[in-house]
């Protein structure tokens, strides 16, 4: 998870929300990204698409069932309907997203053998997504 917060630093240097992901393969990191909606102007740019789409080149795989993903933050819809599509093994992650996070969708939208294990390092999660924001409304 630490790597993770590494790459969320990436992006809030970017002036992006600071999500940051890495997906680890057999005991080693594999893929590495952060947000990059700003950067691309693509709205599906987020960290964790970008991770699963390099882990995939990197394996040769569309599927990631023996991957996890750590995450700084819960995933959206979004990703959580491509980790379902990806088979992903395990899932790690920061701080829940009350806002947009897959959880308030309220039905199981990851697949189910996908392992989750949430609140990993959440704290500094949530301080840099909390404080990336408040920078915002002051500008």
């Amino acid at each position: 998870m630490r790597e993770a917060l590494k790459e969320s630093h990436k992006a809030l240097e970017s002036g992006e929300i600071p999500v940051g992901a890495v997906v680890v393969s057999r005991h080693r990191v594999i893929a590495r990204a952060y947000n990059q909606t700003e950067k691309l102007t693509d709205a599906t740019a987020h960290a964790e698409m970008l991770a699963l789409t390099a882990a995939s080149n990197y394996l040769g795989s569309k599927y990631l069932n023996e991957c996890t993903l750590y995450v700084t933050l819960e995933p959206c819809v979004m990703c959580a309907g491509a980790l379902y599509w990806v088979q992903l093994g395990r899932l790690v992650f920061g701080a829940s997203d009350v806002q947009r996070g897959y959880s308030i969708a309220g039905g199981p939208l990851l697949h189910p053998k996908t392992e989750v294990l949430k609140g990993i390092l959440a704290a500094e999660s949530k301080s840099l997504i909390d404080s990336f924001f408040e920078q915002l409304r002051r500008i």
